[in-house]
């Protein structure tokens, strides 16, 4: 059995951080069109959870249309959870988007009620992160804190304070992803996560190690305490992500049980 944290969150059908560990799959379409066809191939995987990534979507500008689309995407991937997500430029969004119009953006998805989770890093500040505290906690939207470092991957002590963070700033999840320059770089990641598992952090964990070197995190990181992973989708969201099936076959030699007990295998 998996390390599993001692809060666990319900989500629609899904528990977050239990026995299974997650696979989410990232929404990338650029336009309404785009993104309703991709949700429809994906609904039809099964995956545990959905992220839209609005920062790359050509009318994030345009609320209205954004909240139209969301609701549309809704009625096709059903009771799926879906993540929210606007990721700041600075760690690896597509467009740079104001910290008023991220603020309204977060507002609006939350108010649909089409949303189960919302994404904001922890670099957002504290005013920014209270803000949307006070919208999830009237929409009942669970909070993901996050951090993203694009070019490097800090030490194991900044790993864990970053994991410890997100806990101590009130998120229901954190979430962690780092680029790494060596192979020693991923057992750096994985180190950190189970040191945070078992140490602080009684939330559910998302750590990752991005690239080609650290696919092998998004994999072996539930083993670590890692309580998501992203596939690759119709698109990848991040480098290192891993085609559906063949995350999900990993994960069954993992993690089954038995030669009839098949939790991922569709």
């Amino acid at each position: 059995m998996r390390q599993q944290s001692t809060i666990q969150i319900n989500v629609r059908n899904v528990v977050i951080g239990g026995e299974k560990p997650l696979v989410c799959l990232p929404l990338m379409g650029e336009d309404r069109e785009k993104l309703f066809l991709e949700a429809r191939e994906l609904q039809a995987l099964e995956p545990d959870l959905l992220e839209w990534r609005i920062d790359g979507y050509e009318d994030v500008g345009n609320i209205d249309l954004v909240i139209s689309s969301l609701r549309g995407l809704r009625r096709i991937i059903g009771d799926i959870p879906l993540i929210f997500t606007c990721r700041i430029h600075s760690e690896g969004g597509f467009k740079k988007i104001s910290e008023e119009k991220r603020l309204e953006l977060f507002a609006a998805a939350i108010a649909s009620d089409n949303i189960d989770l919302v994404d904001v890093e922890l670099c957002s500040g504290i005013s920014f992160i209270e803000a949307v505290k006070k919208d999830v906690r009237v929409g009942g939207v669970k909070l993901i804190l996050s951090y993203h470092n694009i070019i490097d991957t800090p030490g194991e002590a900044f790993i864990y304070s970053k994991l410890v963070e997100g806990q101590l700033t009130g998120a229901d999840i954190v979430k962690l992803a780092v680029m790494p320059r060596s192979y020693t770089d991923v057992l750096t990641l994985l180190s950190a996560t189970n040191r945070a598992r078992n140490e602080r952090v009684e939330l559910p964990i998302i750590t990752m190690s991005m690239g080609r070197q650290g696919m092998i995190s998004r994999l072996a990181g539930a083993l670590f305490g890692s309580d998501i992973t992203f596939a690759a989708g119709k698109k990848s969201s991040a480098s290192g992500q891993i085609p559906l099936e063949d995350l999900r076959a990993g994960l069954e030699l993992l993690f089954r049980s038995g030669e009839n007990d098949r939790l991922w295998s569709r």
